[in-house]
């Protein structure tokens, strides 16, 4: 008798949805999130019952809810220190952390950042709306100075984190940025981040239209994008405006925005290059007030850095195996040995 071939199973989209009414405020930034991963799961080729998803707490960590897949909604901050074990206890699973800039910058800060180095096969998705919304609008980690919130008045003095310079700081192999009001782009982050080997970590700017509306208006209306916003492609000049008549260029390591009238060309902009540790440490820093006119650069959104290193869980797998060939201990027999403590009283 021989073994009949199964086709894998075609899926579709509609195989992600479950049957939890989706309990997000109307109009928040995470339906278009949950969406487009919902488009883009059925194209990765993995069967459906290895994808897990974790998340912490937040409005976000709602997200395995639903997910039609394996998940956990797990503790404040430990979404990263959960996922590491289930990664190295199954290799095999495509395990996506779903995060907020609260929940993985505040108490899961030190979670995130030890993740990252190890560099183990996993996605981490950070929706950042610059505020605490599960809580009812306190000032979050990555919210900007002098921001009024009910947890801060006055105005917050706190310097506010940049997750994508946090995540080159920690050595991340993948870092990239996109936003929940554009789709197409949204969708190539997503698809980048599955296919990366190691650790990507992908910050979504997503609305929070009850406790910090239109934070990241510039970057999404139609009107103030093109000049507010630069598309990072690999190998292309880093060109933008609504005519696309500017650009950023270098000048030695500092980089200035100039306009391409004939004297400058696309020939004399930077050329945005994935494996540049140190040129993309310079585009994180692209992250002044957009408000301000002094120094002002385009947001920049797409791919900042990618590189290639082994993986934790593997490099694991083979010292375990190392270990297990170089002895002949028997963990079940020395338990149940006569090798025994006596407690005195």
């Amino acid at each position: 008798m021989t073994d009949i071939a199964i086709a894998p199973q075609k899926l579709t989209s509609k195989d992600f949805i479950t049957d939890q009414e989706v309990r997000w405020c109307p109009g928040c930034g995470d339906y278009s999130i949950l969406a487009q991963v919902q488009k883009v799961f059925p194209t990765l080729g993995i069967p459906k019952e290895n994808f897990v998803i974790i998340s912490g707490i937040g409005c976000s960590s709602r997200f395995p809810y639903y997910m039609n897949t394996y998940g956990m909604h797990s503790i404040h901050g430990r979404a990263t220190a959960i996922a590491s074990g289930l990664k190295a206890s199954r290799p095999e699973l495509s395990v996506w952390i779903v995060t907020g800039d609260g929940d993985s910058l505040s108490i899961g800060g030190n979670h995130t950042i030890h993740l990252l180095r190890r560099n183990f096969d996993v996605n981490v998705l950070l929706f950042n709306n610059e505020i605490y919304g599960l809580t009812k609008g306190q000032y979050s980690p990555t919210s900007e100075q002098r921001k009024i919130t009910k947890s801060s008045p006055l105005g917050s003095i706190d310097h506010p984190f940049n997750p994508a310079a946090l995540a080159l700081g920690a050595d991340a192999t993948f870092v990239a940025r996109t936003m929940d009001r554009d789709p197409k782009h949204l969708q190539e982050m997503l698809l980048r981040s599955a296919h990366h080997k190691g650790s990507s970590f992908l910050e979504i700017y997503q609305n929070c239209n009850i406790f910090n509306d239109g934070t990241f208006e510039l970057y999404t209306d139609k009107k103030t994008k093109p000049e507010e916003t630069i598309f990072l492609l690999q190998g292309e000049p880093l060109v933008f405006g609504a005519e696309r008549n500017k650009g950023i260029r270098l000048n030695g390591l500092r980089p200035e925005v100039v306009e391409l009238n004939g004297a400058i060309s696309e020939n004399d902009l930077w050329i945005h290059d994935e494996k540049d540790f140190y040129k993309a440490q310079i585009l994180t820093r692209i992250f002044e007030n957009p408000r301000s006119s002094e120094h002002h650069f385009p947001r920049p959104f797409g791919v900042f850095y990618e590189t290639e290193r082994p993986c934790y869980e593997e490099v694991l797998s083979k010292q375990v195996d190392n270990a297990k060939a170089k002895t002949t201990a028997d963990l079940d027999k020395l338990l149940r040995g006569k090798e025994v403590w006596t407690i005195q009283e």
